[in-house]
């Protein structure tokens, strides 16, 4: 990589990690492991972020080199934040690569499953490829509908938002439905 490629990687870094922070953030809303019984596991909150993570990504894709580099910065810090993890942990240097090579594996073939669903806004398709993945192929009745149909709505809000915003690090994810308390 040439000096200018690492400067723009560079400049991406902060609003990288911020919309990811802001893509865990919406992740982790109770919603999703409440009302839809998405697991509430360290698999279950990955395929959740690697969710969001995708629809982040995907996103960005369509914006020229600018938003392939800034897409390119919130995967790394997907990657940085997974790394820091598992050392918390207590998982060795030696496995921590392994396992991490395993996540990128496993979100490269949730992005396969869930691109062409969502950019087609296919709400079959996307629900049955989140049961597969998110609940390992036995989601609660329903559940893997209406995580679709709110993941499309993602979509389609984060298509309306403009690059300006997401350069400096600022996302509005669409809130997920309110759990009673």
């Amino acid at each position: 990589m040439g000096l200018l490629g690492m400067f723009g990687r560079k400049r991406h870094e902060r609003a990288g990690f911020a919309l990811y922070t802001a893509a865990v953030r919406a992740a982790r809303d109770p919603y999703y492991y409440t009302a839809l019984a998405v697991p509430d596991t360290m698999d279950g909150r990955f395929d959740m972020i690697g969710l969001y993570t995708f629809l982040l990504i995907d996103r960005l894709h369509r914006e020229a080199e600018t938003g392939k580099a800034l897409a390119q910065a919130v995967f790394d810090a997907m990657f940085l934040d997974m790394d820091h993890t598992l050392r918390e942990l207590g998982i060795g240097d030696i496995t921590v690569g392994r396992k991490n090579k395993a996540m990128w594996e496993a979100l490269n073939g949730r992005r396969q499953a869930y691109e062409d669903a969502v950019a087609a806004g296919d709400a079959d398709a996307l629900a049955e490829a989140l049961g597969r993945n998110v609940w390992r192929g036995t989601p609660p009745e329903g559940a893997s509908s209406r995580l679709a149909t709110l993941m499309l709505e993602q979509h389609r809000n984060l298509e309306a938002q403009g690059m300006a915003d997401l350069l400096a690090g600022r996302v509005d994810f669409v809130a997920a439905p309110a759990v009673a308390a």
